[in-house]
């Protein structure tokens, strides 16, 4: 069975290749993927397209009908306003790969909220490696606009954790 980040991977690699189709089976398992069809003309003036959720990604094979999953793409295509927007807000990224806990004690309030301002010594979580509990500072002076992970939640090496507006 494949791994989250490998699924992940390749489905990265697929979209930014001009593959239409790709199939993969391992071990009674199998993972579709399939890109809509579009014209030259047209995939050159669309912006990068994200792949935003993927749909019963592994099926196993156990004489049933295998299901398509189902890649949906979000096209975006950003305003000046939104360019502009973007320069200001800065995320703060796990150091490590751990457990994510907004709270230095389950009793306690969280480090920072929506709205909070914070220095770049700031500390804005704790991540969780191998016993041991990580302060995690923020690297940056801002406003927290917004909380990315959920406490107590798996968090991956560069992970975005807070955005943080700038300025």
């Amino acid at each position: 069975m494949l791994k989250v980040q490998e699924i992940r991977e390749i489905i990265r690699l697929i979209d930014q290749s001009t593959i239409s189709e790709f199939t993969y089976e391992h071990e009674g398992s199998i993972i579709k993927i399939r890109k809509p069809q579009s014209s030259a003309q047209e995939t050159a003036t669309k912006p990068v397209q994200q792949v935003t959720e993927v749909i019963e990604s592994v099926s196993p094979v156990v004489n049933e009908e295998v299901k398509q999953p189902v890649v949906r793409v979000q096209e975006d295509t950003p305003t000046k306003e939104d360019v502009v927007a973007d320069t200001n807000i800065v995320e703060v990224v796990s150091p490590m790969v751990g457990t994510f806990y907004r709270k230095p004690t389950p009793e306690s309030d969280p480090y920072v909220q929506v709205g909070d301002r914070i220095e770049e010594s700031s500390i804005v979580c704790i991540v969780e490696a191998m016993k041991l509990f990580n302060e995690i500072e923020a690297e940056v002076a801002g406003e927290i606009v917004e909380v990315l992970v959920d406490d107590g939640e798996l968090v991956e090496y560069g992970q975005a954790l807070y955005k943080v507006k700038t300025k």
